[in-house]
């Protein structure tokens, strides 16, 4: 797929070890990606058993433990698990940035607090959760029904604060390995993808299985392959909280709109597309319209999408659904 960073999530340290973590990230860095790891932060009121533990809520097992991974090739941490906003804690946030900027390691923060300008203060800082991310999608049906709901509410309060690390855009359509067992996704392929725009962080985590590569039809993973993780401009575009929201951000020179639909029913909008000049031809990601009522679309159609006068579009999302429009790709 071409993506950079792979993540080995906890318990790395006693279902794969030390040494086979050193080996796969050789392997992976010979396929061009790098790894990031997961690390328990063990600050004050944190009694959470998930391991490796002890590694960064000191700065002599930091140092240690970052040099390791600088001399491994691992790029990136993920650190859970921090209790509270007392001033200790806050201290352990920024030691930890201080540190990995040191060895040159990203840094995601999750089960933490909403972050207020690290973005401006350290170069590492990629993302914090705070907020009831997409794992919940996954350990519980009643927040995959809730799925579109929430992620048409965060534009307008948890990520207009700060970049939000939501989770994965998943993409298979039940929530288990193999894509057949416990329940399923609520929203369609369309809303999935559209999610790694209107959604802003500066690592975007695209929560592929292996069976999504052959399933998958080309025109979504070839969205996903191209998909930007960092923006130059964002303009809200038109939506309300908890409803729908559609959303356009550029990259470098190439502008990206992406717009989904929380409610059960189709949504006709007219959307603005003056970032496009009159005349040119884009891609529209859309979700094929189901004759089923109640049931969500079961495939996307990629078409070509020619810019008027008007530099408008009018059409329709689908319900739990999403658009795409972006530049076609230079060949």
């Amino acid at each position: 797929m071409g993506f950079e960073l792979c993540l080995v999530d906890n318990w790395w340290d006693k279902n794969i070890g030390r040494e086979r973590i050193a080996e796969l990230s050789r392997y992976a860095q010979g396929k061009g990606v790098s790894l990031m790891l997961w690390y328990n932060s063990n600050g004050f009121e944190n009694d959470a058993p998930q391991t490796p533990r002890g590694c960064m809520d000191n700065s002599i097992a930091r140092d240690r433990e970052m040099a390791w991974m600088k001399s491994i090739g691992v790029k990136g941490i993920k650190v859970d698990f921090f209790g509270g906003d007392k001033q200790e804690t806050m201290r352990l946030y920024e030691d930890i940035l201080y540190d990995a900027n040191r060895y040159g390691l990203l840094c995601i923060f999750h089960g933490c607090t909403l972050p207020r300008g690290w973005e401006r203060m350290y170069p590492n800082f990629v993302a914090s959760e705070a907020v009831l991310a997409s794992e919940n999608v996954f350990f519980n049906e009643h927040h995959a029904k809730q799925q579109g709901f929430e992620l048409t509410m965060h534009p307008f309060c948890r990520n207009a604060v700060a970049t939000m690390d939501w989770g994965g855009v998943i993409m298979n359509k039940y929530l288990s390995k193999d894509n057949s067992s416990r329940h399923p996704r609520y929203t369609t392929d369309a809303f999935e993808i559209a999610t790694a725009i209107t959604n802003q962080t500066a690592v975007q985590c695209i929560a592929m299985q292996p069976n999504n590569l052959k399933e998958l039809p080309q025109n979504e993973l070839d969205l996903l392959r191209r998909m930007p993780t960092t923006w130059d401009e964002t303009r809200f575009i038109d939506g309300y909280p908890g409803r729908y929201v559609v959303m356009a951000r550029c990259h470098g020179n190439e502008w990206y709109v992406a717009g989904l639909n929380a409610t059960d029913k189709p949504l006709q909008l007219t959307i603005p597309l003056d970032m496009f000049a009159p005349g040119t031809t884009v891609s529209l990601l859309n979700d094929q319209p189901t004759t089923v009522p109640g049931a969500l679309a079961s495939g996307t159609t990629t078409t070509p999408l020619k810019i008027n006068k008007k530099q408008q579009a009018k059409m329709t999302i689908q319900p739990n659904g999403g658009i795409v429009i972006c530049e076609l790709p230079t060949p």
